[in-house]
């Protein structure tokens, strides 16, 4: 007798990498006789797919958690199951903190999830997982990684099983849970840097790619179900292809994908400064379809805290780099990341980055305040500042980068922009903008979902846009 039909609701937090995921569990799941449904209230089984990267991270995990919990009193729920980031980070210590969780899974479960899942609803309990350090799992020589990776569960390294892919369906275990125009693609895992603020590698593993033929075969797919903008997305981007060999480095990789038709728009994200090479900037603003756009991960400018933190640069390089960018493509889009309050920052070095942010001119820049991160090499270090010098120097720092990307956005009137239109009033994005981060792009009428607008900027609000179609 074949197992009845099961309803299944997925919560996705955290970053698209993490959305990526939640699309493979969604694709195991309804291979595993799972119905995928959009109300949470009206599912049998809640899966949240944690994130576990920074405090407020966390903290909205655990409330999603907490409020699928509350349904198996109100409605058809029967099991709340913790997945992703945070589940895999924390394991059977999270288990032991939120009994209201019937389950916590890593990674490694995602194989079989469906299976575990069924057993959950048919009173079965199962072993929390037990988090490790998921570097060691593939040898340190990264070209050494890809035959190592059959053996190792990792999200987003799946194909389908052999047998089970549909004629017209994706080339790997992938279902779109969101629709619209953008789609991200995932292209490689985990992270080889040791960024002393970060906890990421030692969970998500040492850096993996994924083949190009397989990234091109999932781009087609995302392009036949209406993609006209693929975000490449990984936790760092600008080091794609370095266990593949030569010819394989992300140069290559934009290349084959422009080739794809129906595909528009090639959106990179996430790029370290120190791997930025004079090909990668001629590649990104020379190769068709790819928008001139650079994610560009600073942290800081001043050079003892980057050093602090396990990184590498100055002001005047960050600026020169800036400046190659912009001489090639003025109306280039760059945004970044910083960090304040890192232990042993001085009050000069608050003075160094905040300089930084006014001359560099971002389009968009994020500023958040350091916060330990458990097994981190900064949790260790010394000069901690108090929680409330950090949020004072967070919040000055981020009240100069709002003025200056508004200024950066009003400075963009009479220019001409193409609009990828996400919505039916007319709301979309311009080339530099991504996806949920940086603003958008009104026009002054509706357009179809999908298209792509000419339109001169004739106003700004904050860091959006106000356009009219040409």
């Amino acid at each position: 007798m074949s197992s009845p039909l099961r309803s299944v609701h997925i919560a996705s937090l955290g970053c698209a990498r993490n959305d990526v995921d939640s699309e493979e569990l969604a694709a195991r799941l309804e291979l595993g006789g799972f119905t995928l449904v959009e109300d949470a209230g009206e599912a049998e089984t809640v899966v949240v797919n944690t994130c576990g990267f920074v405090e407020q991270a966390k903290k909205d995990s655990i409330d999603t958690l907490l409020a699928a919990a509350d349904l198996k009193d109100a409605g058809t729920v029967r099991s709340v199951v913790a997945v992703g980031c945070m589940a895999e980070r924390y394991g059977v210590e999270l288990a032991s903190s939120l009994p209201e969780a019937d389950a916590v899974l890593g990674f490694d479960a995602y194989a079989d999830i469906a299976e575990r899942l069924r057993s959950i609803l048919e009173g079965e309990q199962q072993i929390s997982h037990v988090p490790r350090d998921r570097r060691k799992l593939l040898p340190l020589t990264p070209s050494a990684r890809p035959a190592a990776a059959v053996a190792v569960a990792t999200p987003g390294h799946s194909p389908l099983p052999e047998g089970l892919a549909p004629l017209s369906g994706p080339p790997t275990l992938r279902r779109r849970l969101a629709s619209g125009p953008s789609a991200s693609l995932k292209i490689a895992s985990g992270c080889d840097r040791r960024c002393a603020f970060c906890a990421i590698p030692a969970f998500r593993g040492s850096y993996l790619s994924r083949p190009i033929e397989e990234l091109e075969a999932e781009a087609r797919w995302l392009v036949e179900d209406g993609v006209r903008e693929l975000f490449l997305v990984s936790e760092n981007t600008s080091s794609y292809g370095k266990d593949l060999g030569t010819g394989h480095r992300l140069e290559r990789l934009l290349g084959r994908l422009a080739g794809i038709d129906g595909l528009e728009w090639i959106r990179v994200s996430y790029l370290q400064p120190a791997e930025i090479r004079p090909s990668l900037i001629d590649a990104m603003l020379g190769t068709e379809k790819v928008v001139p756009y650079f994610d560009l991960s600073f942290q800081h400018a001043s050079p003892s805290v980057l050093r602090a933190m396990r990184r590498f640069g100055d002001p005047d390089s960050f600026l020169s780099l800036i400046g190659q960018i912009r001489s090639k493509s003025p109306e280039a889009g760059i945004r970044s990341n910083v960090i304040a309050g890192f232990p042993g920052e001085t009050d000069a070095d608050v003075e160094c980055l905040r300089q930084f942010i006014i001359d560099a001119d971002l389009d968009m820049l994020g500023v958040f305040g350091y916060s330990d991160e458990e097994g981190t090499e900064g949790a260790t270090l010394p000069g901690h500042l108090a929680a409330e010098e950090i949020e004072e120097r967070r919040a000055m720092l981020a009240d100069v980068a709002i003025e200056v990307c508004e200024s950066r956005a009003s400075e963009r009137i009479g220019e001409e922009v193409v609009v990828l239109v996400e919505e039916a009033d007319g709301i979309g994005r311009a080339m530099h903008q991504a996806p949920e981060t940086d603003g958008n792009t009104t026009l002054d009428g509706p357009a179809e979902v999908g298209s792509l607008i000419p339109a001169r900027v004739i106003d700004s609000d904050g860091i959006d846009l106000i356009a009219e179609a040409k």
